[in-house]
């Protein structure tokens, strides 16, 4: 069976609608930021142009970059998994972003509730080992909330909680806060959600700890995850 051809009826070439959506998710940039860039390259499209294929297609990437990604990561143990929370108003009202990230800086889930309640985490963790499987170590904050989770579910022995352990985490939100500060916020949580999933998928894509590699390796690694890009959703 062939696979359908998400771009079939769409006038503008599968590369430029490539290049908005990542360029709108991966850097810190409104709409019509990625707009005057592209009239830069020559390219003439309106911001809603761009808000149209971010919302249209920023899912279908992000799903296909998650599904491989997921699979790939369930046939290795999983060490260990830093999981956090940060407040993000929308419409005024503070909502809860919950992030789990592994031990080598990969967002693996990203959640949005109205509460940070153990109903809430129980709901996130759930989520989350569903797709990845159990880790052997899970690192939290002192929220009372992920003991009170993690008792439910038969681990609470794998929780470790201290000052400093949990810097992976916290270290993770900050390419999202960037990101919101560029787009003005939130309005609606469906929106937050649908962006914090998509913006830590390819966050993941193009992630590179430049520090652990050398330039060559770096450069190379950054070419592979440029060209894996380009053929998300080929027919």
């Amino acid at each position: 069976m062939t696979k359908r051809d998400p771009f079939k009826y769409f006038k503008t070439s599968p590369e430029i609608i490539r290049l908005a959506v990542m360029m709108y998710v991966r850097f810190p940039l409104s709409l019509r930021n990625v707009e005057d860039l592209l009239h830069e390259r020559g390219i003439d499209v309106s911001h809603e142009a761009v808000r149209f294929w971010w919302h249209r297609f920023g899912p279908m990437f992000a799903s296909e970059i998650r599904q491989k990604r997921a699979e790939r990561m369930r046939s290795w143990p999983q060490w260990r998994w830093h999981l956090d929370e940060i407040f993000v108003k929308i419409n005024g009202e503070r909502h809860y972003l919950w992030r789990a990230v592994d031990h080598e800086g990969e967002v693996l889930e990203s959640f949005v509730t109205k509460t940070r309640d153990r109903k809430a985490a129980l709901k996130f963790m759930r989520k989350s080992m569903k797709r990845y499987g159990r880790p052997e170590v899970i690192v939290t904050d002192r929220l009372r909330s992920y003991g009170a989770a993690l008792r439910e579910i038969g681990a609470a022995d794998r929780q470790k909680t201290g000052r400093w352990l949990n810097n992976r985490a916290e270290n993770s939100h900050l390419p999202f806060r960037r990101s919101e500060r560029a787009m003005q916020r939130f309005r609606r949580m469906r929106s937050l959600q649908m962006f914090a999933a998509v913006h830590a998928s390819v966050f993941n894509q193009f992630n590179s700890e430049r520090s652990l590699s050398s330039r060559a390796n770096f450069k190379q690694n950054r070419a592979a995850a440029l060209d894996e890009w380009r053929q998300l959703c080929a027919a």
